[in-house]
């Protein structure tokens, strides 16, 4: 029994010793966070080393009793005959094996070491929770924990600065709202959208185009453009009561109006017939003082000065100038005293293969964010105007910037295909872009301000579209034939070769050609070079074979309409878009029309294909060049009225700047989104198309382009020949 006694001892003693080893172990490991609870945990410790020890003795005191014990009763029935001394022995062997002692201890013992460490446990828990320091953020894995003012810290030999968490810039933080204009239905409204709302209101819905708007500097007024009353002139709304006043009355164009800080005058670009250009002008913004004082002209350059923007500062306007031959900013200063100041005006730009347009002031003054086009990406830039010899930033893809009203971001606006996106993002933050809002159609000239929409105005929900404006523009009567199989519609009073077109787009076409009608005030579309094309026709060098005129949805203006004399009735302005060139073409209003109450004034220069011809290797290379100065007179953007109606312009093929058949300036199509070989399966059976392509592959080539002549010889239809080709 001895021996079994001392076997629990040692094993009590060994159990006692490596929970004292454990506990020292995770006592040293979490010294950091035991700094309050040690001495506790110590006398907690030697409590439980009292306990144990007194366990010990207990247990040997007993078991030495019990050795007593049984040798008095062993000596007691020695006398006694055998088989009684065999059922005393049996008698008194069975109750010890039943209340074995050893057993009980070693079960109290193994529990009494579960409690012990479930206590250490919990102690080492509640030690390392500290309520007074601040948890580490969720995801923040290996954070080190906070020194405390007790702990000496350690000073490093090469200290290394601690990063402070920054962040993330919120472009929409700062609220207001923001105006901007917004085609649909073939019209242009005034739309505006509270900041951080994804449901913008219509703000104007006259029949007549509005457009061009600008925010007041205490936000409760809008300067707009408007064509209401007939020619293009500068209206100002009151945003709390939806009141409209008239600013000017000339019978020339005004537009793109721009604030002074104290709103107390405006700066716009005007058109009159004396002048025959655009100028920067200053008028009051108070519409009976303007109407007395009239306006002043700030700019006489020959060229083209638009786009002013008024600085915050108060005495400087920044504006769009080509007096240098392409499209640079330029700060003008009012202070200045001399006469030639316009010519002493800052160029901000300075870019000569780099045209920069839209310019508008951060509202601290030192900033001028605009677009520019580079490598024929559109993009958004700003330059700080004390520095005009550093490199301007980037702030993202898109164009016609708007500052926040605290200058911690920019809005600026996102073509996709015919809708707009627009964008809000921090000038000097790479990445961080919030998507403000996707909308509906195509969206302009966005201005920002920190004064929220007027409740009223809210609450009504906007104003509807006009009465007066067609919903949709038009509708397709489409009539597929028995065969299923769609045929062509005749273009009624239309001089073409085949005037016809396929059923499901010659609707569009006519109500397209009732709004040129209109606008131009001549039936400009009545005479068309090409419509539909039949198979046995073949294209004409530099022309795709997969031509759409074979489809019944593509139309040709006349292409030598370019070439007629001065003033020409037809101007083309080169849009280099990534890498497609295209080409934005633009009628000039009739004569009899050409007052101002019809079309508006180019503000780019034409390209001058006449220039091939001019002898010059260099213009014959990149196929033509730009024109001195912007034509005079008015002139309605065809390309803009053919995307109203479904009908999307042709990029030029990539041979165009020596093969004048691929510029394509000329051709309109409308696809609904169909491949050229599915709108061919709308006129024509499977077999018939594969017959056609099987036989567009055996024409023959077309003859070598001569070398003798500059501009190579292609065969035209039977148009007038132009002077090039002479």
């Amino acid at each position: 029994m001895l021996v079994r006694a001392f076997r629990v001892t040692d094993r009590l003693g060994n159990a006692l010793l490596r929970v004292g080893a454990w506990a020292a172990l995770a006592a040293v490991q979490q010294a950091a966070h035991l700094k309050n609870g040690l001495i506790g945990l110590l006398v907690a410790i030697a409590g439980v080393v009292v306990g144990a020890a007194r366990l010990i003795l207990g247990t040997a005191r007993r078991t030495r009793r019990t050795a007593e014990q049984a040798y008095q009763i062993t000596q007691t029935v020695a006398g006694r005959r055998d088989r009684m001394a065999q059922r005393a022995a049996a008698a008194e062997l069975r109750p010890t094996i039943a209340e074995d002692p050893l057993r009980a201890q070693n079960r109290a013992l193994s529990a009494f070491a579960v409690l012990l460490l479930l206590a250490l446990l919990a102690a080492v828990i509640w030690q390392t929770t500290d309520n007074n320091t601040p948890s580490v953020p969720a995801g923040i894995a290996g954070a080190w924990p906070e020194a405390s003012g007790n702990t000496p810290v350690p000073t490093a030999i090469f200290p290394t600065p601690i990063p402070t968490p920054t962040p993330v810039p919120d472009p929409l933080r700062v609220g207001g709202s923001v105006v901007f204009t917004l085609r649909t239905g073939g019209q242009t409204d005034l739309w505006a959208l509270g900041v951080g709302e994804t449901e913008p209101l219509r703000l104007t819905n006259h029949p007549a185009d509005d457009r061009d708007p600008a925010w007041s500097p205490d936000g409760t007024r809008l300067a707009f453009t408007s064509r209401r009353d007939g020619n293009w002139e500068l209206y100002v709304l009151e945003l709390a009561t939806g009141a409209i006043s008239r600013l000017t009355f000339t019978p020339g164009f005004e537009g793109a109006p721009t604030w002074s800080p104290d709103g107390a005058f405006i700066a716009y670009e005007g058109y009159n017939d004396q002048t025959r250009n655009l100028d920067i002008y200053i008028i009051s913004s108070d519409p009976e003082i303007a109407t007395r004082d009239g306006a002043v002209q700030m700019t006489t350059s020959p060229a083209p000065d638009i786009e002013p923007a008024w600085s915050p500062q108060g005495r400087q306007i920044a504006y769009v100038t080509w007096r240098n031959g392409n499209q640079e900013i330029v700060v003008f200063d009012l202070d200045n005293p001399n006469a030639d100041r316009e010519q002493q005006a800052l160029n901000l730009t300075r870019t000569a293969d780099v045209n920069e347009t839209h310019p508008t002031w951060s509202h601290d003054g030192t900033r001028i964010a605009y677009t520019a086009r580079v490598n024929g990406v559109e993009g958004v830039y700003y330059k700080w105007v004390d520095r005009p010899d550093e490199p301007p930033t980037l702030i993202g893809r898109g164009r016609m910037p708007a500052w926040a009203p605290n200058d911690a971001s920019v809005l600026y606006t996102l073509d996709i295909d015919r809708r707009t996106q627009l964008i809000a993002k921090s000038p000097d933050s790479f990445g961080a872009a919030t998507d403000a809002t996707s909308l509906p159609g195509r969206a302009e000239d966005p201005d920002w301000t920190d004064a929220p929409l007027p409740a009223g105005f809210v609450q009504s929900g906007g104003l509807p579209l006009s009465p007066d404006v067609p919903d949709p523009l038009y509708i397709e009567d489409e009539r597929p034939q028995t065969t299923g199989l769609y045929g062509l519609a005749l273009l009624n009073g239309v001089t073409a070769p085949l005037p016809r077109l396929s059923s499901r787009v010659n609707e569009s076409f006519e109500a397209m050609r009732i709004a040129v009608l209109e606008q131009v005030r001549y039936d400009f579309l009545g005479t068309l070079e090409d419509a539909f094309w039949p198979q046995g026709r073949p294209p004409e060098p530099g022309e795709p074979r997969e031509n759409w005129h074979y489809t019944g949805r593509a139309i040709a203006i006349n292409r030598d309409l370019i070439y007629l004399p001065p003033p020409t009735p037809i101007e083309i302005v080169r849009e280099d878009i990534e890498v497609n060139t295209y080409w934005r073409v633009y009628v000039r209003v009739a004569e009899e029309a050409q007052g101002g109450a019809f079309g508006e004034p180019l503000r780019d220069l034409p390209w001058d294909f006449t220039a091939r011809s001019s002898g010059s290797p260099e213009d014959y290379e990149r196929g033509g060049r730009l024109k001195d100065l912007p034509p005079a007179g008015y002139y309605v953007d065809l390309t803009q009225i053919a995307e109203d109606y479904g009908w999307e312009r042709v990029p030029a093929q990539r041979t165009w700047q020596h093969n004048f058949g691929a510029i394509q300036f000329w051709v309109f199509r409308k696809t609904d989104n169909l491949s050229w070989r599915d709108a061919m399966l709308e006129l024509y059976t499977p077999d018939e198309l594969n017959a056609f392509l099987i036989a567009a592959t055996n024409i023959p080539a077309p003859p070598p382009l001569p070398t003798a002549s500059p501009t190579p010889e292609v065969r035209r239809t039977a148009t007038p020949i132009p002077p090039d080709q002479q």
